[in-house]
C-alpha cells in the first residue's frame, strides 16, 4: 500500500524476506554480482537493489539478515550506490527500503543483533501492527477476504462461515 500509493508506484516493487536466504546467497540477491565473482557464476547479475532502482524494496524480515550484511545495506543507504559482488564499480540507485520485522526492533538493536546505526537509519516513520489477538474486530472481515480468494481458485461457491466457525476463529489464541 506504501508503495502503489506513493511517487514510486510506476517503479517496481521488490519484495525479498532475508530469513529464507543463507548470507552468502542474499548478499548475491541484494547487490548482483560479475561473471567470475565465485564457483558458478558464469555470466553477471543484476541485483534487487539495482532491480528495484526508482521503486521500494521490501527487506521482510531483516533482523534476521546477518551483521556485515547489514553494514552493506547501511552503505548503499548511506551512499546511493551499490557494488556488485565481484566488481569496483558503484551503481548508483535511487530506492525507497520498507523493512519489517515480527521482533520488537528495539529489543534486537538491544541484544546487538540489529545494528543501531541501520535501524536509526530506518526508523523514518514506523508502523506497529498489533497482532489480531488484539484486533478482534479484523479476524472475520479477514478471514472472508481469503475465503474469497480461496473459493475462487478452487472454483466453489462457499460465500461465508457457519457461526461456531467465526466464534472458534474469535477464540483462538
Amino acid at each position: 500500500a506504501i508503495h502503489q500509493r506513493s511517487s514510486r508506484s510506476t517503479a517496481p516493487f521488490i519484495p525479498i524476506n532475508c530469513s529464507t536466504f543463507p548470507e552468502t546467497l542474499l548478499e548475491s540477491e541484494l547487490f548482483g554480482y560479475e561473471k567470475g565473482a565465485f564457483t558458478g557464476a558464469d555470466k553477471g547479475r543484476k541485483g534487487l537493489f539495482e532491480a528495484a532502482h526508482t521503486g521500494t524494496l521490501f527487506l521482510e524480515e531483516i533482523a534476521d539478515m546477518p551483521l556485515p550484511l547489514q553494514g552493506r545495506i547501511l552503505r548503499a543507504l548511506q551512499e546511493g550506490e551499490v557494488r556488485r559482488l565481484g566488481s569496483t564499480r558503484p551503481i548508483r540507485v535511487d530506492i525507497r527500503i520498507v523493512t519489517a520485522t515480527n521482533k520488537k526492533a528495539d529489543t534486537l538493536v538491544a541484544q546487538g543483533t540489529l545494528r543501531d546505526d541501520l535501524f536509526y537509519r530506518l526508523n523514518v516513520v514506523r508502523i506497529s501492527i498489533p497482532p489480531l489477538r488484539e484486533r478482534l474486530d479484523d479476524i472475520i472481515p479477514l478471514a472472508q477476504h481469503f475465503l474469497e480468494i480461496y473459493t475462487r481458485k478452487a472454483k466453489k461457491a462457499i460465500t461465508g462461515f457457519a457461526p461456531d466457525a467465526a466464534q472458534a476463529m474469535l477464540e483462538h489464541p
